[in-house]
C-alpha cells in the first residue's frame, strides 16, 4: 500500500526548517529543487495495492537509491551511518526538519529494486537525462563496452568442489537426511593440500588432492540425489552441482559460481587482468556534452557489434530519437549502419576525401577516446567495479544506477557553476551601479 501523505503546511514555532537552515548554494539542495519528485511519485504508483500496511514514501526510496550511487554507498553505510549524520541527504529525502534515527531498514531498499525492476530504474536513469534537457539530444554519440565484474571468488575447480560438499551437508540437514559420511574435516584438509600445486615437489600430492575432492562431491551428489523427493525444490540445486562436476577445460557455457550460475568469462586482452568474470555491458555516451544516454548488460559474452542494436535501442527509447552517427573503436568491425544510426570506427582516409572531412572525423574519433576515462569513472565511483546485486536484473540495475548516478553528479556540477555565475553577476551589476551612482553625486 502506498504511504499516506504527510501535511507539511504547518511549520513549527520552536524550532526552523532544513530548507531555511542549510546552505541554499550547496549542491546537493539545488538537485533537490532540480528533480521533479512528482514524476516519481506518478510513474511509480502503479507497483502498490490499496491494502496492506502503508509503505515508505516513494520519494524516500528513490532518492536513497540515487544517493547511493552518486556516494558510492552500500544499502548497509547509506542507511546506518551517513544518513542521520548528513542533513542534506535528510532534505535530499524529502524532511522538512532534522530526522533523528535510521530512514527505514536497509533490507527496505533490496524489496524496493525489486518492486519496481528494471523498467523502474530505467525511468531513473531517464529522468537524469532529462534534466540536462537539450544537452542530452547530441547527434554524436560514442559507444564501447566494458565489464561489470560480480562479487565471487577467482573460480577453481577445488574451490567449487569443496562448495558443493559443504552445500550437500547444509542441504541434507534441511531435509531432514542422515548422509553417510560428510567429510567435513577431509575436505578441508585435502583443499589445503590443493595449495601451491605447480611447485615440483607439491604436485603429485596437489593432483592426488584434487581427484580426491571431485570423488567426494560425486559422491555426495548422487547420495542425495537417491534420497531427495522427487517434487523437492533442492533439485535444481543439484543439476547445477552436477553440471559443474561434469565440466572441463574445454566445455563451453561454464559454471564458475554456484550462488551467481549465469556468470561467464570475458578476456578483454588486459595486461594486468586476463580473465574477468562477470558481464559484458555497453555505454552511450554524448560527445559534446559527456551526459551518458544509454547503459545496458548482456546475458551472453556476445560480440561488440551485436551488443549495437540493443543499446542503440535502450538511447531511443531514453531520448526520444536515434542518434545520427555513433563513434567506436575497432572492436564493432563490421557494423556500419544500425537502424538509423551510422556506425563510423578508425580506418584509412577515403581518397575522395576533402582536408576538412579529414580533419572532422579525427576529431570525432579522438572525442571517442573520452568515453574510456568515463567508464573508469563509473567503475570506481559509482559502484559499477564490482556488482553485490543478485542475479542478472541485479547487473542491469546496478549499471544503470552508475550511469544515471553520474549523470546526476554532472547535474549538480552544472547548477553549482550556473548559480556562482548568477551570484557574480548580480555583484557584477550591483558594483558598477554604486559606482556610477557614486561618480553621478560628485558631478
Amino acid at each position: 500500500m502506498r504511504s499516506r501523505k504527510v501535511d507539511t503546511n504547518q511549520y513549527n514555532l520552536l524550532g526552523s526548517t532544513l530548507e531555511e537552515l542549510l546552505n541554499s548554494k550547496h549542491e546537493l539542495y539545488l538537485l533537490t529543487k532540480a528533480i521533479d519528485w512528482d514524476y516519481f511519485d506518478k510513474e511509480f504508483s502503479i507497483f502498490y495495492s490499496d491494502q496492506g500496511r502503508p509503505a515508505h514514501p516513494i520519494r524516500l526510496m528513490v532518492s536513497l537509491l540515487i544517493l547511493k550511487s552518486l556516494y558510492n554507498l552500500s544499502d548497509e553505510k547509506l542507511i546506518e551511518e551517513h544518513w542521520e549524520m548528513n542533513v542534506y541527504f535528510q532534505y535530499f529525502s524529502g524532511k522538512e526538519h532534522q530526522h533523528w534515527g535510521q530512514p527505514c531498514a536497509a533490507s527496505d531498499i533490496v524489496y524496493f529494486r525489486k518492486r519496481i525492476g528494471e523498467a523502474g530504474i530505467e525511468k531513473i536513469f531517464k529522468h537524469s537525462i532529462d534534466q540536462h534537457h537539450k544537452d542530452g539530444q547530441d547527434p554524436n554519440v560514442s559507444i564501447d563496452s566494458t565489464v561489470q565484474e560480480k562479487n565471487i571468488t577467482y573460480p577453481t575447480d577445488s574451490k567449487l568442489q569443496k562448495k558443493i560438499i559443504d552445500k550437500c551437508v547444509k542441504i541434507s540437514k534441511e531435509e531432514g537426511l542422515e548422509l553417510r559420511r560428510s567429510y567435513k574435516r577431509t575436505s578441508k584438509q585435502l583443499v589445503r593440500d590443493t595449495y601451491n600445486g605447480t611447485h615440483p615437489k607439491r604436485r603429485k600430492k596437489a593432483n592426488s588432492a584434487k581427484r580426491k575432492l571431485k570423488t567426494i562431491a560425486g559422491r555426495l551428489v548422487r547420495e542425495l540425489d537417491r534420497k531427495l523427493p522427487i517434487d523437492s525444490p533442492q533439485r535444481a540445486a543439484l543439476d547445477i552441482f552436477t553440471k559443474v562436476l561434469d565440466q572441463t577445460r574445454k566445455s563451453k557455457n561454464k559454471i564458475y559460481s554456484l550462488h551467481e550460475p549465469e556468470v561467464y568469462c570475458i578476456a578483454k586482452g588486459k595486461a594486468h587482468k586476463k580473465y574477468e568474470y562477470g558481464c559484458k555491458a555497453s555505454v552511450v555516451l554524448t560527445q559534446k556534452t559527456g551526459i551518458i544516454v544509454g547503459a545496458m548488460t548482456f546475458k551472453t559474452n556476445i560480440y561488440d557489434g551485436h551488443t549495437l542494436e540493443d543499446v542503440l535501442t535502450q538511447t531511443k527509447r531514453l531520448i526520444g530519437k536515434a542518434p545520427k552517427n555513433a563513434w567506436v573503436d575497432r572492436g564493432y568491425k563490421g557494423k556500419q549502419l544500425v537502424g538509423e544510426t551510422k556506425i563510423n570506427m578508425p580506418k584509412p582516409p577515403l581518397k575522395k576525401d576533402t582536408e576538412y572531412q579529414k580533419r572532422k572525423k579525427r576529431k570525432h574519433f579522438r572525442k571517442r577516446a573520452a568515453i574510456e576515462p568515463i567508464i573508469g569513472h563509473l567503475k570506481q565511483d559509482y559502484r559499477a567495479a564490482k556488482n553485490y546485486l543478485k542475479g542478472q536484473i541485479g547487473d542491469a540495475i546496478n549499471f544503470m544506477m552508475a550511469a544515471a548516478g553520474f549523470n546526476f553528479r554532472k547535474l549538480m556540477k552544472k547548477l553549482k557553476t550556473s548559480i556562482n555565475w548568477l551570484i557574480f553577476k548580480l555583484k557584477l551589476e550591483v558594483f558598477y551601479k554604486v559606482k556610477f551612482y557614486s561618480i553621478t553625486n560628485v558631478i
